[in-house]
């Protein structure tokens, strides 16, 4: 038997096909870029997930195998764009680069991956939203509690908490990460909870041993350098241990994952979630604090109505504290003292904005140099930067504001690195740092002195073409460079027989022919030397400089900070000034009192020349808990419930609010139950999500909450939903330690009783004006209830044929005067039989048109019935009577 026969299939493959299935099996859940000179190459799956994800043309290739390879690449400059693709489609990339050079090389190229790039790990721009963070948060469960790191490696944000198991799906949807780590395998029981809150994240897990708190401790503090985390407040007695775990097992994962030390977080901050009212996933939808319900549209947001940021930092920090409203008085009226401070002073308001403008995203930039990234227009952005903060500081020395103080405070200390940056980099640098031209001249005695031979030796070629052609009288003699052959002299045909015997033929052309030298030879070797030599000491310089920058990382991350700070506040007082906000105030009573009340977002989104309709609020624990709102469909009850809500978290976020005046009693948690949505794919029907969610309020809200509840009960049959909202409302009456601040839309008008049995429930409605038939929304709240819903005027509104409003005005008619025909029956189910025939058609017209003259007639008496002529004044009453006699005349003989 020969030894053919042992052999196994991978022996008879290529050397380099070899090398690359060893490489995937260290990464088999990711796809491999291979480097290939100048092509990124990926086989087999992988080729086939890039053609259909990348529209890559799938080829196939014999690499010694029994069967053709598949095969699909791209060029190693569009490196960026195709992986920004496959990223975004929810793939893992692993980047693998040649590690020597192939000249040097004996056989295959040593190639290695050199960094895995993933939706929560990436840091380039071209991957990320410049004004949203991109966050990784790793999850890990303990006994009776969720340990929970968050990370953006873009800029060295690192923090981990500790929360109650049942509210991870509020927690991560708050911080809305696009990766989520998880210890162990597919087993790990958080798996279906993390997807059911956010089916699109992309969920990775890692070794279980790494998330056990000894080995997590332990990696933290060498990673920190310090031998204990008590400095970050993770090892007190009783400090958050899963929080560690966490943090540790995320921390592992990222530096496995981007093969770098992470240098650039520099530390772990504790983030405690009772800081914070609570936010549950429907209420940030319903709101539509980040993100509009309808993904068609663009605007429409919170966050684009606050949103007039000047830098990267300060769009990310905004869109925090929207979603994170603080529950301290204190915290929160230091945020409004320094909102106040610039919407007062409108020259710092101005001279704090040009500023900022000059200022680029520091955060990111200081994270680029960390990870050695960083190129000399990155270094100087960063330094042009850092030398506006003297300005700043100056500005902020006047603020009344303790926060504002410490901001300037870390603003400080950056002039040495200013001027070594600025005085070593060139104006306008080049985007390469290994070409050379971007060191000053002054930096370095030895590259100045190399730069000079070159400039010397380049002078002496630029004068070599002027004294050929006089010693050859050659006058189109030329001497030109390329990269492929050098320096040259290139000759016409014409003139081949001029040309002197030390001239050595290089390379022959249509019309020509190219020359060289000896001398010409040596001078090359001197110039292309020196250039290499002056490239490669420039890049010594750079590196050098870019350490000198990286160590200064903690100090310009706490700047950022500071930078991001100032600019929310200068954006909230800008829209405060713009809006005719005002200033809210705090209490820790359970009550809401506003005056002319806006919703912020509505009112931004109304066509010019439309007026907002202010109302005013005022529900309080002791007398009017709850506000039960009634009146038609497209009046504004959504809409009044909604900005309540809204002008309580802003408040609590720290900014002015719009309204006339604004008493807040602080919110520990809000609570939405609006609109109507249903998740089919969990087997969940409408009804039922609406069921979960005012279940989640019933047995959670406290008598500090605030509660939304939008037509609780219409997913189901009148009774059963009427049954259903009634109970609700008694159970938030009556519930000790349940009775939440209680804002309770309904069409149910059976539920305006309930102000008579319960002394804190309350009846408003949303006034309209009725004329000739059709209704005019006048968007103002009173005091009282409304018994029409007018959904017939809205149906006619929304364009529904003529037929169809007449019957249902019929049937309405009918069951609102219990109507039933001999057998019992409801008579809107009359006429079913008579469409038959077209005789029986044209009596059911004539039934329709009856039915419509004695409805009309109906509401003519009815109205008269209702007058009260203790109140009607005499002009009053001949206005009524001039309606009257008009709409009598409408009538069909």
């Amino acid at each position: 038997m020969t030894s053919l026969e042992f052999q196994s299939p991978s022996d008879s493959l290529t050397p380099l096909m070899r090398q690359y299935n060893a490489i995937k099996a260290q990464n088999p859940d990711t796809v491999l870029l291979y480097r290939m000179g100048d092509f990124y190459e990926m086989f087999n799956e992988d080729a086939k997930i890039a053609s259909k994800v990348l529209g890559l043309t799938l080829t196939a290739r014999n690499h010694g195998g029994a069967e053709d390879v598949p095969l699909a690449g791209f060029p190693y400059h569009a490196i960026d764009r195709y992986a920004n693709r496959l990223v975004k489609a929810g793939y893992k990339i692993a980047i693998c680069e040649q590690t020597e050079d192939p000249k040097n090389a004996k056989g295959v190229v040593k190639r290695d991956i050199v960094e895995i790039i993933t939706a929560g790990t990436a840091t380039e721009d071209n991957f990320i939203e410049e004004k949203s963070n991109n966050f990784i948060v790793g999850v890990v469960s303990a006994s009776d509690a969720l340990g929970i790191a968050i990370c953006d490696l873009s800029t060295g944000l690192f923090e981990a908490e500790q929360i109650p198991k049942d509210m991870l799906g509020e927690e991560l949807v708050r911080i809305d990460p696009a990766e989520i780590l998880l210890a162990g395998e597919e087993d790990n029981p958080l798996s279906a909870d993390v997807k059911n809150v956010l089916p699109q994240a992309l969920v990775s897990r890692y070794d279980a041993w790494k998330f056990e708190h000894d080995i997590a401790d332990k990696y933290l503090c060498a990673h920190f350098g310090v031998a204990t985390l008590s400095g970050f407040g993770f090892s007190a007695p009783g400090a958050p241990a899963a929080a560690v775990c966490a943090a540790g097992g995320l921390l592992a994962y990222l530096k496995e994952q981007k093969k770098n030390d992470l240098r650039h977080i520099v530390a772990l901050s504790p983030r405690a979630l009772s800081s914070f009212a609570d936010l549950d996933p429907s209420t940030i939808r319903n709101l539509e604090l980040l993100r509009p319900m309808h993904a068609d549209d663009e605007d429409g947001t919170l966050l684009w109505v606050l949103d007039k940021t000047s830098t990267a930092m300060g769009a990310r920090l905004l869109r925090t504290w929207i979603t994170h409203p603080l529950r301290d008085i204190g915290a929160i009226s230091e945020r409004l003292d320094c909102v106040a401070w610039l919407k007062a002073d409108v020259f710092v308001k101005g001279e704090a904005e040009l500023f900022l403008r000059q200022i680029a995203d520091i955060e990111r930039l200081i994270g680029r140099v960390a990870y050695e990234r960083a190129n000399a227009r990155d270094a100087a952005a960063l330094a042009k930067s850092l030398a506006v903060f003297p300005r700043i500081v100056k500005l902020l020395s006047a603020a009344p504001s303790l926060s504002l103080v410490e901001a300037g405070t870390s603003l400080e200390g950056f002039d040495p690195l200013v001027e070594s940056v600025l005085t070593t980099i060139v104006e306008s640098p080049p985007l390469s740092i290994r070409e050379g031209g971007l060191i000053k001249t002054g930096v370095s005695a030895e590259l100045d002195e190399v730069r000079s031979a070159t400039v010397n030796g380049k002078k002496w070629i630029a004068s070599l073409q002027e004294s050929e052609r006089s010693r050859t009288g050659i006058s189109s003699l030329r001497v030109g460079y390329n990269r492929v052959f050098g320096y040259y002299i290139e000759v016409s045909k014409a003139n081949l027989g001029s040309v002197p015997e030390n001239y050595i033929r290089k390379q022959t052309l249509v019309n020509g022919e190219r020359f060289i030298t000896p001398e010409l030879k040596d001078m090359e070797a001197k110039i292309l030397g020196a250039d290499e030599k002056c490239a490669a000491l420039e890049y010594d310089l750079f590196v050098a400089l870019r350490s000198t920058i990286a160590a200064q990382c903690a100090a310009i991350q706490k700047a950022a900070r500071a930078i991001a700070l100032l600019d929310v506040y200068l954006s909230l007082a800008k829209a405060a000034t713009e809006y005719g906000y005002c200033r809210p105030v705090l209490a820790e009573s359970a009550d809401l009192a506003i005056r002319e009340g806006r919703h912020p977002v509505v009112e931004r989104m109304l066509a010019a020349g439309d007026q907002f309709v202010p109302n005013d609020t005022d529900c309080r624990a002791l007398d009017s808990q709850i506000l039960l709102i009634t009146g038609p469909n497209m009046a504004g009850k959504s809409t009044y419930l909604r900005q309540n809500a809204l002008i309580a978290l802003m408040a609590q976020m720290g900014s002015f609010v719009p309204a006339a005046s604004a008493q807040i009693g602080v919110v520990d948690k809000f609570y939405t139950r609006v609109g109507a949505s249903d998740r089919l794919a969990r087997g969940q029907s409408t009804f039922l999500v609406e069921m979960i969610e005012v279940a989640n309020i019933l047995n959670n809200a406290t008598d500090k909450s605030l509660v939304l509840l939008d037509e609780v009960g219409r997913g189901t049959s009148t009774f059963d939903g009427i049954s259903i909202a009634w109970a609700v409302a008694e159970y938030l009456h009556e519930a000790q330690g349940r009775r939440p601040r209680t804002f309770f839309a309904t069409h149910y008008h059976e539920l305006t009783e309930l102000a008579l049995l319960f002394p804190r429930i309350k009846n408003l409605h949303i006034k309209v004006k009725e004329w000739n038939d059709k209704i005019i929304f006048l968007r103002k709240i009173d005091q009282g209830s409304c018994d029409h819903s007018y959904g017939i005027q809205v149906a006619r509104l929304a364009g529904v044929p003529k037929a169809v409003i007449i019957r249902a005005k019929e049937i309405l008619a009918n069951l609102e005067n219990m109507e039933f025909s001999p057998d019992h029956k409801p008579i809107l189910a009359r006429h079913r039989e008579a469409k038959k025939s077209a005789r029986e058609a044209e009596r059911f017209d004539v039934g329709v048109q009856l039915n419509m003259i004695d409805s009309m007639k109906g509401e003519i008496i009815q109205q008269l019935l209702d007058l009260d002529l203790n109140q009607l004044t005499p002009l009053d009453a001949l206005n009524l009577l001039a309606e009257l006699k008009k709409r009598a005349g409408e009538i069909p003989e």
